[in-house]
């Protein structure tokens, strides 16, 4: 029977099988194509040829990320050829800090729907309602409510530009398999007034819920995703800090799932850390660590900052004295009655004070980490004191997208004589101090959830700890070679991210096979079987 015109349209329409014109001419005639294509026959190697030249001409990234999206709903297999051939280019575009801009405008920039929209008034539907979704075998959802994104606050529906962002890293960084991975925005309203003014704004104009009501939401979602999607891994991802560490306790021992903001963010840190403070030869025990910012990603890095410091041989209470935070009412400290649940163990006997300055000189932090959003928080004056307590001083300051970091790599190294161990949340061009040339570090999220991602992907666990990132951070800073750490270079290189990845799920796995953790026969070469099942970007036979 000879196929009708729209099978054919749909097939071309299709972005999982699509592959424009590298359809052979056997497959043209199969499927009915002829005519329906420039009579050309591409390899995807000449068609990445077109991709970059179309990118070469747009004048911003921006406007790359709106052709790299369009390109993903086009022709999936092409969109992650591209991202793969070259991470260090694209992660940025597809990723931060570009997509800060896409959250900014998404609405404004938006073509075509991609993922899942649940709004709190589906609460009672969600099962039928996930039903919708084409592939049945879902294996990770990356859930946001837009309540907290980078430095940009709540920007509600704005915000699933983050979702489909993080996911596409789960493929193009650690090659899971793209079509097990779903998107969703869990639209509850936002306290953004501009945007629920915004004629162009795609969610609910409504401010959120109390804290109970948004609770009642998410267990709805989590009940119902588990259920049609079974053994599904729920990452969550840009709540509000509140929400973030309320649902986190909430599930991490009822369900498999992680949060990024909080886990993610820790692990990258203490990764980083772990390189600086091979660097310096020294142990987490000797470190005194300030934070500026304790919201969900603060407490988070200083929970598992204060795990190492433990495995060096610190009680809990010594491990806590050497961390102090900061957050927009001032020091952390014993006095203070508006703490949450969670920075009240880090309150210590201390002067309140809100001034950064006078708490690094009576503190003497050797780490000094930003997750404040404040741009330029980290004066000269902060900077050099810290040159001052330290003859290598590590300075994180991890805020993004760029304009809300605490300080640039050039500052802190003009500020110090070039002797800070520097890493930011975004990542800095290359540059010149002295004669020397520094390679600014990027202590980003992406060398370690897509590597999670991948070893649960393979091993199948019930559950994610709090080790299992460990693992990661520390399969991480081994992979930063002595030649690399005399450079200053804290982090691997993007330009290998895949092999970096892969690398860092072996070793994930193997520490989830070692504790019994794994759902799966344990294979006895565990690199080559996570190898085996990696997505590739190549066209397949129709």
């Amino acid at each position: 029977m000879t196929r009708s015109h729209s099978d054919s349209r749909a097939l071309l329409d299709n972005a999982k099988l699509n592959k424009d014109t590298a359809f052979t001419e056997a497959e043209r005639k199969k499927y009915d194509l002829r005519g329906l294509l420039p009579p050309a026959i591409e390899t995807i190697e000449r068609q990445l040829e077109r991709v970059q030249s179309h990118l070469a001409a747009k004048p911003s990234d921006i406007e790359r990320y709106i052709y790299l999206m369009g390109l993903a709903s086009r022709n999936e297999t092409l969109f992650y050829y591209t991202l793969m051939s070259d991470p260090a280019r694209f992660v940025p575009i597809v990723y931060d800090p570009t997509v800060a801009d896409a959250c900014l405008t998404f609405g404004h920039i938006f073509r075509r729907s991609t993922g899942m929209y649940l709004t709190r008034d589906m609460k009672g539907e969600f099962r039928e309602i996930l039903r919708n979704w084409p592939v049945k075998e879902v294996r990770f959802i990356c859930v946001s409510t837009g309540g907290r994104i980078l430095g940009l606050g709540d920007i509600g529906a704005n915000g699933m530009g983050i979702p489909i962002g993080k996911l596409q890293l789960y493929t193009a960084c650690a090659g899971v398999p793209p079509e097990g991975l779903l998107p969703v925005l869990l639209d509850i309203g936002t306290t953004n007034a501009a945007l629920r003014a915004d004629p162009l704004y795609l969610g609910l104009r409504e401010l959120p819920p109390d804290d109970a009501e948004v609770d009642a939401i998410a267990d709805a979602f989590v009940e119902a995703a588990t259920e049609i999607f079974p053994g599904v891994c729920v990452h969550f991802e840009d709540w509000k800090g509140t929400d973030a560490m309320r649902l986190l306790a909430r599930y991490r021992d009822k369900i498999l799932c992680y949060n990024d903001d909080i886990q993610g963010t820790a692990a990258i840190v203490v990764a980083g850390l772990t390189t600086a403070l091979q660097i310096k030869n020294e142990k987490f025990s000797a470190q005194r660590v300030l934070f500026l910012g304790a919201g969900s990603a603060g407490i988070g890095i200083a929970g598992m900052i204060a795990s190492a410091m433990r495995e060096e041989g610190l009680s809990e209470a010594e491990a806590r004295e050497r961390i102090a935070l900061i957050d927009v009412n001032g020091l952390i400290e014993s006095s203070r009655t508006d703490l949450n649940e969670w920075q009240k163990p880090f309150a210590h006997d201390a002067t309140p004070t809100k001034d950064l300055l006078e708490v690094v000189k009576t503190f003497k932090p050797t780490v000094l980490i930003g997750v404040s959003t404040i741009g330029g928080a980290f004066t000269e004056e902060v900077v050099r004191e810290m040159a001052r307590l330290n003859e290598r001083p590590v300075i994180f300051p991890l805020s993004n997208p760029t304009n809300r970091a605490e300080c640039t790599a050039e500052q802190a190294c003009s500020w110090t004589d070039g002797k800070a161990l520097y890493a930011a949340g975004v990542q800095f061009p290359d540059f010149e101090y002295q004669g020397k040339s520094y390679h600014p570090g990027q202590a980003n999220n992406f060398y370690i959830f897509p590597a999670i991602g991948l070893a649960v992907f393979a091993t199948r666990p019930a559950r994610i700890t709090d080790d299992m990132f460990i693992a990661a951070a520390a399969a991480t800073a081994d992979q930063v070679d002595r030649s690399a750490r005399e450079r200053g270079m804290l982090f691997p290189l993007q330009a290998n991210i895949l092999e970096t990845e892969v690398t860092t799920a072996t070793r994930v796995a193997e520490h989830i096979f070692d504790n019994g953790q794994a759902t799966v026969e344990r294979p006895s070469d565990i690199r080559a079987w996570i190898e085996g099942l990696l997505y590739k970007p190549v066209y397949k036979e129709l």
